[in-house]
């Protein structure tokens, strides 16, 4: 099944032109439609992208980017995707799709996670990857959320419980966008949490979409990109640009186990802070202030989700 016309995939890389293993794993995949490889103009290694890409090549100017871009700090104009990300858009309008998918340049394999009988499985996505954009996008186009993503293995942490077949409110790594539905991404490093989490406690809704998901090296695992800049600052600087853009509901956490070498400082949302909740419309307050249940709905007291309050 050809891919819709209407929609492209923008690859973001910066300085490795030999590790674009995204674009391989999309054509492994069975993907045939529009890609692109979007880079700025002050990559050394511009011309090395040339001779590999192309025509698909599309280059942005990184200083107008920096201008126009919060980056939460007085670094100066360093590394950092939130430039490229935020050019996506425009970018979009200029080559005439309507629909794309930001993707970063390290993804080995696309998975599904779910069967259709709701059983857990690891199904490497081999012919049919057209399929599984045309399904996500038409998703996307029927929910007001402002963006989609796919999921990451790190989100099935504790199996693939029924809980975990709902879509999660938050969007990372994989953004499925519209020129309709612009949004921004703000800070150096950890833009795609900051824009999640300071778009959810403006009302707006991030999904990620837990029956597929990607995979790709560990964080800094791979030389290039952003890896430097990640060593330099380190995790703790990293999660606390979060931190900085909500106080109120960004912490500094651990993410591991204490005895690992994997143990790392990482950032943890409270979601009870963060995002708006919607009243269901079948609860009133009485005269003295109690909740009362109009007649014919019956009360959700699981631990997860009180009965006074529905989360989305």
């Amino acid at each position: 099944m050809p891919m819709r016309d209407d929609f492209c995939a923008f690859i973001l890389t910066h300085g490795r032109p030999d590790r674009v293993r995204t674009y391989s794993t999309l054509q492994r995949s069975g993907y045939t439609g529009k890609v692109y490889i979007v880079i700025d103009d002050e990559d050394e290694t511009a011309d090395e992208y040339r001779k590999r890409f192309g025509d698909k090549i599309l280059l942005f100017c990184r200083e107008d980017a920096f201008k126009a871009t919060d980056d939460g700090d007085n670094f100066g104009k360093s590394k950092g995707v939130v430039y490229a990300r935020n050019v996506c858009w425009d970018l979009a309008r200029q080559i005439g799709v309507r629909y794309f998918i930001m993707l970063d340049d390290d993804y080995v394999h696309f998975n599904i996670r779910f069967r259709s009988d709701g059983s857990t499985c690891t199904c490497m996505i081999r012919t049919r990857m057209n399929d599984v954009m045309e399904a996500l996008v038409a998703f996307y186009e029927s929910v007001p959320a402002v963006t989609i993503a796919m999921s990451q293995g790190g989100d099935f942490i504790g199996g693939g419980t029924p809980d975990k077949r709902r879509l999660s409110r938050k969007a990372m790594n994989t953004f499925f966008c519209s020129v309709d539905r612009q949004f921004e991404f703000v800070g150096h490093i950890n833009e795609d949490v900051n824009a999640y989490v300071i778009g959810s406690r403006r009302g707006e809704l991030f999904f990620t979409v837990m029956q597929a998901f990607v995979n790709q090296p560990d964080t800094q695992s791979v030389g290039g990109g952003l890896t430097e800049f990640y060593l330099d600052v380190g995790t703790y600087v990293k999660s606390f640009y979060s931190v900085m853009y909500a106080p109120s509901c960004v912490t500094i956490s651990q993410m591991g186990d204490s005895r690992s070498p994997r143990y790392r400082i990482h950032h943890k949302i409270n979601w009870h802070h963060c995002a708006p909740k919607i009243l269901r419309e079948g609860y009133r307050k009485t005269r003295n202030g109690s909740m009362q249940l109009s007649a014919g709905l019956k009360p959700n007291l699981s631990a997860r989700q009180p009965a006074e309050v529905a989360g989305v």
